[in-house]
């Protein structure tokens, strides 16, 4: 899109966020601080097209069954690495006992990834999981360098459920990727009640973005991710 173009439509969102959300006071919510990387993995996989109070058990049901912490203790500093559950631990808990089980039992929870050809989203969880550990990505420290890999998102992609990406953005936001949206029907429909037209994924990043730089004048905390949280939490209630 023209420069121009993009810098009218992100006035227009910006305008509409100003007006509409609380953005003085906007912040994360505890999901943002997880104390390990497999707990992003769960939530990013588990959260597509569904109620997020779901999701919210399922990371539950998953820290208490192995007796994991799930919230680290300060937002802003990262957990030392002796203390998060590293992506392999994850990995082998999932080899050792299926993705039939880890649904059943651990999740408590057998969605699939897509009603027509598609596959537990434990399995997806999994599959990511791995996919993170082939490419030497065990901690929440990792993730920078992991952020910008086009062979990891290509892997990730690959995975059934996961061919547009939204998961994984939305994985590298709870890990910490301030830059990022999770262009999913929640934001969309905020963008699309604000320009009264369709926009697509790609344009949602784009808009986000230039729309969080200009209200950063007025509110210097605010990031795309923390307005795609706002807006988020802005549309689902």
């Amino acid at each position: 899109m023209e420069l121009n173009r993009v810098i009218e439509y992100a006035e227009i969102v910006a305008a509409r966020a100003a007006q509409v959300l609380p953005l003085a006071s906007a912040r994360f919510g505890d999901e943002y601080h997880y104390q390990s990387l497999p707990l992003c993995v769960i939530d990013s996989v588990f959260s597509i097209g569904v109620r997020y109070e779901g999701v919210r058990n399922v990371v539950a049901r998953y820290c208490a069954r192995y007796g994991l912490r799930r919230i680290r203790a300060g937002e802003d500093e990262l957990p030392q690495v002796h203390e998060q559950e590293s992506v392999s631990s994850f990995c082998g808990k999932c080899e050792e006992r299926g993705p039939e089980s880890m649904a059943a039992d651990v999740f408590e929870n057998r969605q699939r990834t897509s009603s027509r050809n598609g596959i537990l989203k434990a399995e997806a969880a999994y599959r990511f999981a791995a996919a993170l550990r082939r490419h030497g990505v065990e901690y929440l420290q990792d993730v920078p360098e992991a952020a910008g890999s086009r062979a990891l998102e290509g892997d990730i992609r690959s995975i059934p459920g996961q061919g547009s990406g939204i998961s994984l953005q939305y994985f590298f936001m709870l890990a910490g990727s301030d830059e990022l949206i999770k262009p999913d029907r929640m934001v969309r429909a905020f963008l699309e009640s604000a320009l009264g037209r369709p926009v697509d994924a790609s344009e949602a990043q784009e808009l986000m973005t230039a729309a969080a730089t200009l209200l950063q004048a007025n509110y210097p905390h605010i990031t795309p991710r923390l307005l795609d949280h706002e807006v988020w939490k802005f549309q689902r209630g």
